[in-house]
């Protein structure tokens, strides 16, 4: 029984994208079977409706797929990072309720800004920046840095 619950606090992240993914899946495999229904209905109304209809779970297929790739590329450079021991190590103060010190993230994001800065091709400096974005409460930016990682990571795994 420890065994059980000690594997599922360690995959409990991925155990929780796992369920939130089969409802995504299941939610559009019924929008696309209701999509169906409607597009063979004789009213020209419900023939429209089916049609717009159909769009959502092409949209959220996409979505889907495009999120669960960023997600495993994410992981794959993190294992790559952990083991030439580049990951940051998370050193930052806490408050009581756990969330970083926000004057601490931010001295510590310019350390990781400076060194994007001077290697702008290498995607182990764009995905340390990613992380002390995300340790400022910057989501925005750690995921548009995440984004610029995973494609440097993709490039140099193609050449």
């Amino acid at each position: 029984m420890d065994a059980f619950l000690s594997g599922f606090r360690r995959n409990r992240t991925k155990i929780w994208v796992g369920a939130v993914t089969l409802l995504l899946v299941f939610y559009l495999v019924v929008s696309f079977q209701r999509s169906v229904l409607l597009l063979g209905d004789s009213n020209l109304t419900a023939k429209a409706i089916g049609a717009a209809y159909l769009v959502l779970p092409v949209i959220g297929a996409w979505a889907l797929i495009r999120e669960l790739l960023f997600g495993a590329r994410t992981e794959q450079m993190a294992r790559v990072l952990e083991a030439e021991g580049g990951l940051p190590v998370d050193e930052l103060p806490r408050t009581p309720g756990g969330r970083i010190v926000r004057a601490a993230a931010d001295a510590e994001f310019e350390k990781y800004r400076a060194e994007a800065e001077a290697a702008p091709d290498d995607w182990r400096s764009w995905f340390r920046l990613s992380c002390a974005y995300d340790a400022a409460g910057d989501r925005k930016r750690a995921r548009a840095s995440m984004r610029d990682a995973v494609r440097l990571f993709t490039a140099a795994s193609q050449q």
